[in-house]
């Protein structure tokens, strides 16, 4: 069965035919790291995470500097909440491009997500002053005792526009302590 469909099938979005289309070349022990690739990503589109997540781990297992390949199974790992897969394929797709903001963001976010909050602040510090990177500053200053906690809370509660996350983000750091009066200190 010949591939030229599939340019014009992706980009159709009809991933039930790409699936139909590639399952067979990409079963093929000589199959390309590229069609195995996108064989991945096409099993993610169809909602097959964790078929997914196999897929793409033969694409980074023949090609390990395969960027894309780390990038998105990072994505499909955490589909399946395998954070510690997700947090290796987005800190693999970082470290192979570190221009890539997309995977440096989503190592941040998984690295938040799995208490390593040191990476995570690393990963986060680029983005200061963006709203998503600011609540997840605080977060890890206040999990961490840092001595920035006090100010950078008083900076979300005085001027971010995001209300209802920073809320949430106080709530979750809180300890069984949640500030009555949430106004920045005078």
């Amino acid at each position: 069965m010949s591939l030229k469909k599939l340019p014009q099938m992706l980009i159709d979005a009809d991933w039930a035919g790409a699936e139909r289309l590639l399952a067979p070349h990409a079963a093929a022990a000589d199959a390309s790291p590229s069609l195995i690739y996108n064989y991945g990503k096409v099993l993610f589109e169809l909602g097959r995470f964790e078929a997914s997540v196999a897929t793409l781990i033969r694409v980074v297992e023949a090609v390990p500097d395969h960027q894309n390949g780390w990038f998105e199974l990072g994505r499909a790992a955490l589909q399946i909440e395998d954070y510690g897969l997700s947090y290796d394929g987005f800190a693999t797709a970082f470290s192979l491009d570190s221009s890539d903001a997309d995977a440096r963001r989503n190592f941040a976010r998984v690295a938040l997500r799995v208490g390593r909050w040191e990476v995570a602040r690393e990963a986060w510090e680029v983005f200061e002053g963006d709203p998503e990177a600011d609540i997840a500053l605080y977060r890890i200053s206040a999990e961490t005792g840092a001595h920035d906690t006090a100010s950078r809370r008083a900076r979300l509660l005085s001027a971010h526009p995001q209300r209802a996350q920073v809320i949430q983000a106080l709530v979750r750091v809180s300890k069984g302590s949640i500030p009555l009066d949430l106004r920045p200190p005078s």
